[in-house]
């Protein structure tokens, strides 16, 4: 079972719906947030330093793009001689860039895979340090005007899936997904490329392991897939629940029909939406040693008050407060 301790990540965790950590929360005894999402207030306020300067690059998931872009701008007006570059292409452009040494920061939207761990501690004799920076609903989104509410995950995998894995068949026009008003109506797929840690989050989890069909359009970054989405009527495609739009709507998943939640804080916390999932920032930090200060400064700021204040902002869900004191003691 995954474990909330936020140490050198070692070997990526088999993630299950319901053995998430992000359900673990609740093991915890932490709290669902209300409707209205704020930060947990027992987080840290964010102390300036002085002597923090110079560069700092990010490379990695597109799902955090824009959350670290605007980390980049609070962070920059409180440090005026920082400059920040934000590259994000996909989860899977994180572990090179770490390893190559051309970024200092490593976003992905999945955990680190075995073989990309390996290659670090190949490189540089240690595992890569894994930091929990928010969480977010993989969601599945529809055009607007869909009357579909929600799916199984059955269902989802009949969409997606030429495999089938699990148990189900295939989908192909929204009457067989449950609208008899749109019988015949063929249904329009849209996803991530495969370097995308979006893309190998879903194969994993609402395909179990499954592969996609070749009618899926792949696109280049979760802003393209809700773009897709929100111009063809019967489009269904994933992104990150940050990147949702007045042009789409996201449905509620569950195994079953009885058990369909919503893509919601309150049911991330709980484990009962099946598609929540921690955002993370990499960092090649060896152990025993002081983190660089600016790298060590920049994840203090994203861990405060104020930086998940721009989780929020940015319509991700912020991360309690147990959770991110672990993540900044494993920083020190």
């Amino acid at each position: 079972m995954p474990h909330l301790s936020v140490t050198v990540f070692s070997r990526p965790m088999p993630f299950t719906p319901c053995r998430s950590a992000i359900a673990l929360c609740c093991a915890l005894g932490l709290q669902a947030a209300a409707p209205a999402v704020e930060p947990d207030p027992s987080l840290p306020r964010y102390q300036v330093v002085s002597g923090v300067s110079g560069n700092l690059n990010s490379i990695g998931s597109d799902t955090l793009n824009n959350l670290l872009t605007l980390w980049a701008e609070s962070f920059k007006a409180k440090y005026p001689n920082v400059n920040i570059q934000v590259e994000g292409k996909g989860s899977a452009t994180a572990p090179p860039a770490l390893i190559e040494g051309t970024a200092q920061l490593g976003p992905m939207s999945r955990p680190m895979k075995g073989e990309e761990i390996d290659a670090f501690e190949k490189k540089f004799g240690y595992k890569p340090l894994e930091v929990k920076v928010a969480i977010d609903a993989l969601a599945v989104f529809v055009h607007k005007d869909n009357p579909l509410q929600g799916l199984t995950l059955e269902k989802v995998d009949g969409m997606f899936s030429s495999t089938f894995t699990r148990g189900g068949t295939d989908i192909s026009d929204w009457g067989q997904a449950g609208l008899d008003a749109w019988k015949g109506r063929a249904v329009s797929l849209y996803g991530r490329n495969s370097a995308s840690g979006t893309y190998g989050f879903f194969k994993e989890l609402a395909l179990a392991k499954g592969d996609f069909k070749s009618s899926v359009k792949e696109q280049p970054g979760s802003s393209a897939v809700i773009q897709g989405v929100s111009a063809d009527l019967y489009a269904i495609g994933f992104a990150g629940i940050g990147y949702a739009t007045s042009g789409v709507k996201s449905l509620s998943l569950g195994e079953s029909e009885d058990a369909l939640a919503a893509a919601t804080y309150e049911n991330c916390l709980d484990g009962s939406y099946p598609l929540a999932r921690f955002l993370y920032i990499y960092v090649n930090r060896k152990p025993d040693a002081p983190m660089d200060t600016l790298t060590h400064e920049f994840l203090k700021f994203v861990l405060s008050i104020e930086g998940q204040a721009v989780v929020v902002k940015d319509h991700y869900f912020p991360l309690p407060g147990e959770i991110a004191a672990e993540v900044s003691t494993a920083l020190d």
